[in-house]
């Protein structure tokens, strides 16, 4: 048998959890999940598990020579966390979960005009929004379908619909859409639909819940006991998907034990005095020098802290300037903690490489701030620059720091991105009506507040303009009509 330290089972918690085994090459060869880690993991360490084991098992307990555990709160949490392990370091020994099966997740299109509600299993950097993952997969689309109708959000798949294919939609004639793209409903309220609807998905579902109960009680009373059923079955998956106990699913994101690893991992290899349980991250995102910004995200014990969230416009760069832009956005958010005394990070990360981090150190050091841990972490090579150090740190891919890394910086990098797409998208929308000959700021105010937006406008002839918009003349109506025309 390989030479490894004594095992001791008071050294693991009775709590529900991950444990992993490595071989002496350092190797993960096994990932499993238990209720209670102090029972399962002993299991392996009797003396007779290793003469009356089959041949599979007994090959792994002579295989190992360290372990790992990380407790969570639930078995479900564990679930995942096996899961994402085994498809991370796929080891040898397991067999179950080492297929590409994921878990869904919903997705909310908030990159959309009238954003739509989906069930994904890949988190892409495309702007939208993702909650989960959720272990609870069989009840989960239909809890879906049922939000959709109850919200009424609609279920066409294109991005903003054009007027034939509003003729062919029959979800608003069987109302199973609210109608936004045909003026049924502004996109404003259709917003606000989908503001209660995100709440919801947030945890907040005691309100939906209790309605729910009050019509299957309703139901009930008249004798509809389908109805009744098929409420208070959709009531108990809304308490049991996003209710209390399982809100650490809402957002894919670094569990709670994992993340607490992560960090300590992170504090070794940075060699930090203290573990960054606090981290701040900027990300800078320009088109040619056009609606640039920046984002700032923050992570608490490795989960996103979305309270802590800005974004920032650019206002003193001109063109295309990274390190300048840097410079700016740190001054400015680190000026305004100093002045608020807000409690500063245990680490900063810019996105990029030497000439990034070099921008955010002068800022820190010309503003005064104490000294923060700062590091800048470039995409191509995933490589650390840090002040003081010529060469970059390349860690393991596989380390739980790494990971972390990559965790923040994506998500300060998503967040950036779609803050420039809806600038530039909002800026093409509103822009087209600035030139038109006889539309001032206060008329092109009253035709957006009219038509709700450019594209409705486009569609409208100069009868309809002037019916709308009261004190438009005939000949400015058919000149916003030929205008509009001609940009087609």
């Amino acid at each position: 048998m390989t030479d490894r330290p004594p095992f001791h089972s008071s050294d693991i918690p009775a709590k529900p959890g991950v444990y992993v085994f490595r071989d002496r090459f350092d190797e993960v060869i096994y990932v499993g999940k238990a209720r209670d880690l102090r029972r399962r993991v002993s299991q392996y360490f009797h003396p007779s598990r290793v003469t009356k084991a089959d041949p599979k098992t007994r090959s792994l307990i002579n295989s190992i020579a360290k372990w790992e555990c990380y407790p969570v709160r639930t078995e479900a949490e564990a679930l995942l966390l096996e899961s994402r392990y085994i498809k991370q370091y796929a080891p040898r020994y397991n067999i179950l979960l080492r297929d590409d099966k994921r878990f869904y997740m919903i997705k909310i299109h908030l990159n959309e005009r009238f954003p739509r509600l989906s069930l994904a299993r890949v988190r892409k950097d495309d702007g939208c929004r993702y909650y989960g993952p959720f272990p609870q997969t069989g009840a989960l689309p239909q809890t879906v379908e049922f939000l959709r109708r109850r919200f009424q959000l609609r279920l066409c798949k294109l991005a903003d619909p054009d007027a034939e294919t509003r003729k062919h939609c029959m979800d608003v004639r069987v109302k199973l859409c609210c109608g936004p793209c045909v003026g049924t409903i502004s996109e404003a309220d259709y917003r606000k639909r989908v503001e209660e609807l995100v709440a919801v998905l947030e945890g907040d579902v005691r309100a939906l819940v209790e309605r729910l109960e009050e019509e299957m009680r309703a139901a009930a009373a008249a004798l509809d006991f389908e109805k009744a059923a098929a409420r208070r079955d959709m009531a108990q998956n809304l308490s049991e998907i996003f209710g209390a106990r399982n809100r650490n699913f809402r957002f894919a994101s670094i569990p709670s034990a994992a993340g607490t690893a992560a960090t300590e991992d992170l504090q070794q290899a940075l060699g930090m005095k203290r573990r960054p349980d606090a981290i701040e991250a900027f990300d800078i995102s320009t088109l040619g020098g056009q609606a640039s910004v920046a984002s700032l995200v923050r992570f608490v014990d490795g989960k996103p802290d979305r309270a802590g969230y800005r974004r920032f416009r650019i206002k003193h760069v001109d063109g295309v300037d990274d390190f300048a832009m840097m410079d700016e956005v740190l001054r400015r958010h680190f000026k305004r903690k100093l002045e608020e005394g807000s409690q500063m990070p245990d680490l900063v990360l810019v996105d990029g490489g030497k000439g990034q981090l070099n921008a955010a150190l002068k800022a820190l050091v010309d503003l005064g701030v104490p000294a923060l841990p700062l590091m800048g972490l470039a995409k191509r090579q995933e490589e650390i620059f840090l002040p003081g150090r010529s060469e970059p740190l390349v860690l393991d891919e596989h380390r739980p720091a790494l990971r972390l890394l990559r965790a923040v910086r994506d998500e300060a990098h998503r967040f950036a991105v779609s803050f420039n797409r809806e600038l530039r998208d909002r800026k093409i929308k509103e822009s087209v009506l600035d030139d038109i000959p006889g539309v001032g700021p206060e008329r092109k105010k009253a035709l957006l507040i009219a038509f709700g937006s450019v594209a409705k406008l486009r569609h409208a002839s100069a009868a309809d303009i002037r019916a709308k918009v009261p004190g438009l003349g005939e000949h400015t109506a058919a000149a916003i009509v030929k205008w509009l025309e001609v940009l087609r």
